[in-house]
């Protein structure tokens, strides 16, 4: 079916819709689990529009179930990146710096996903494996072994690469929040 899409099938979209929708909103429900309550972006609308984004292109290439993963981790990246960009732009990031009491340095907050992005295409240039091992784990939200099983590598790999990419990106750009990337 992914065959038909890149060939420009229409009907077969329609027919992938139904086969794959539970699966990416489960993946965009444990993507938005990171985000701050209150957030105006829903996992359905998530969904719907890394979906439309995914096969409304008329690009829709993709070899297998993993590089539709992929593709569909990424396009929730680009959504949530276009987002962040542009609600600051519309609070401007030096104000919302400059708001924040000391009451709130302790307490848990969101990921910079601007500096997440940034640092992320960084290592894409390092390191492809470990920024898709990123974009699985932490924009799909895949678990270890789901992520192992779509990258098709072992769970031990998947759990070391993790690890370093964790750690690199830590290192990068500092504190991404409170439990941000997880175990």
């Amino acid at each position: 079916m992914l065959g038909e899409i890149g060939r420009g099938d229409l009907a077969a979209a329609d027919r992938l819709l139904p086969l794959v929708y539970e699966e990416l909103k489960r993946l965009a429900t444990a993507r938005m689990a990171h985000e701050p309550a209150g957030l105006t972006l829903q996992a359905t609308a998530l969904v719907h529009e890394a979906y439309l984004r995914l096969v409304g292109s008329g690009e829709a290439k993709w070899k297998d179930h993993r590089h539709f993963f992929s593709a569909a981790a990424l396009a929730m990246r680009h959504i949530l990146i276009d987002r962040a960009r542009r609600k600051e732009a519309a609070e401007g990031m030096m104000e919302d710096r400059r708001r924040r009491s000391d009451a709130d340095a302790g307490a848990e907050h969101a990921v910079d996903l601007l500096a997440l992005d940034a640092a992320l295409a960084k290592l894409s240039r390092v390191d492809a494996r470990l920024a898709e091992v990123v974009h699985l784990r932490f924009f799909a939200g895949l678990t270890v072994e789901q992520a192992a099983e779509v990258m098709g590598v072992s769970e031990r790999t998947l759990k070391r690469d993790w690890r370093f990419a964790r750690a690199w990106l830590h290192h990068e750009i500092g504190d991404l929040g409170t439990g941000a990337l997880g175990a």
